[in-house]
């Protein structure tokens, strides 16, 4: 698994100087270090993680978001789920995988999946503000598969996104 931190310092425990700086300055965060070395601790059963590159995760209540760099989404899901699944086992939280650059309508996809997106609109407030309005295709008399709550707390924190969610049959 590549990351931002050696991986040296991942299966140690002990961070070098170089990269305890980086968690002293905020550019990874105490849930990236750990995330990380859980994902290194997969590596050895599930070898499609070698290739994943992990650029941190976000927390917000019962869900996690994992972002990963450009098309690694697939070889974190990959198994049947088995890594996503022993990643929340050992959490204790519903995992989101989110892909790392991507435009806004991809980003919006992989957080609301499995639920389609019917539309994406732009609401510009008097205030000067923005907020984006998402209206997702819901399963007759089901309720969504994840926390909608949760979900809008990520885009924030990840994209500085405003979501207003509707839902549609």
């Amino acid at each position: 698994m590549k990351t931002t931190l050696c991986s040296f310092c991942l299966k140690s425990g002990i961070l070098c100087q170089k990269c305890s700086e980086k968690v002293r300055s905020g550019e990874v965060s105490e849930l990236d270090l750990k995330i990380a070395q859980l994902l290194l601790s997969l590596e050895e059963k599930y070898p499609s993680l070698q290739s994943v590159y992990f650029r941190g995760a976000v927390d917000a209540g019962k869900t996690l978001a994992i972002i990963v760099g450009s098309g690694d989404v697939p070889r974190l899901l990959g198994f049947g789920g088995k890594i996503i699944r022993a990643l929340g086992e050992e959490i204790g939280r519903n995992i989101r995988v989110l892909e790392y650059g991507v435009d806004d309508r991809k980003f919006l996809e992989d957080l609301f999946a499995p639920l389609s997106i019917l539309t994406i609109n732009t609401i510009w407030l008097p205030d000067g503000t923005t907020e984006t309005r998402v209206i997702l295709r819901k399963r007759r008399g089901s309720q969504p598969p994840f926390d909608v709550k949760a979900l809008k707390e990520i885009a924030r924190k990840v994209r500085k996104m405003t979501l207003r969610v509707e839902f549609t049959d």
